[in-house]
C-alpha cells in the first residue's frame, strides 16, 4: 500500500510542479487596461526620450496626445471596413507619397482628432 501512495504523491507533485512552472512562465506583460491614467505622463516622457535617442525627437505633450488618442481608439467600436494600407515600394514608402495623396485615416466613433479633449480619456 505504501508503494501506491508514493506513486500518487509523485503524480500530484508533477501536476503541482507543472502548474507552478506555467505560472512563472506565463505572459506577465502589462496590457493596455493595466496602465492607469496617472502613468501616461511618465510613459510619454519615456517614449519621447527613446525617440530622442533614435534622433527622432518629439515633445512629451505630443506623445501624450498620441497615447490618449490611442486609448480612445482602442475602446471604440470596431470599424465596418478597414482600408488596406497604401503600397510600399521600398524601405521608406512615405518618402514617395505626398501628404495629400495618403488615404484618409480611420477614426473611431466620436474620435475626431480635431476635437480631442485632453481630459476626456
Amino acid at each position: 500500500m505504501n508503494a501506491e501512495f508514493n506513486w500518487w504523491l509523485l503524480i500530484v507533485g508533477l501536476v503541482i510542479g507543472a502548474g507552478l512552472t506555467w505560472l512563472v512562465l506565463a505572459d506577465s506583460s502589462r496590457r493596455e487596461v493595466d496602465i492607469e491614467d496617472r502613468e501616461l505622463d511618465s510613459e510619454s516622457r519615456w517614449i519621447a526620450d527613446a525617440l530622442a535617442d533614435l534622433h527622432r525627437p518629439l515633445d512629451d505633450e505630443r506623445v501624450l496626445d498620441v497615447l490618449r488618442l490611442h486609448r480612445t481608439y482602442r475602446v471604440a467600436a470596431p470599424q465596418d471596413e478597414i482600408e488596406e494600407p497604401w503600397p510600399a515600394t521600398d524601405a521608406d514608402p512615405a518618402a514617395h507619397v505626398a501628404p495629400g495623396d495618403r488615404p484618409p485615416m480611420a477614426h473611431p466613433i466620436g474620435g475626431d482628432p480635431g476635437r480631442a479633449d485632453r481630459g476626456a480619456v
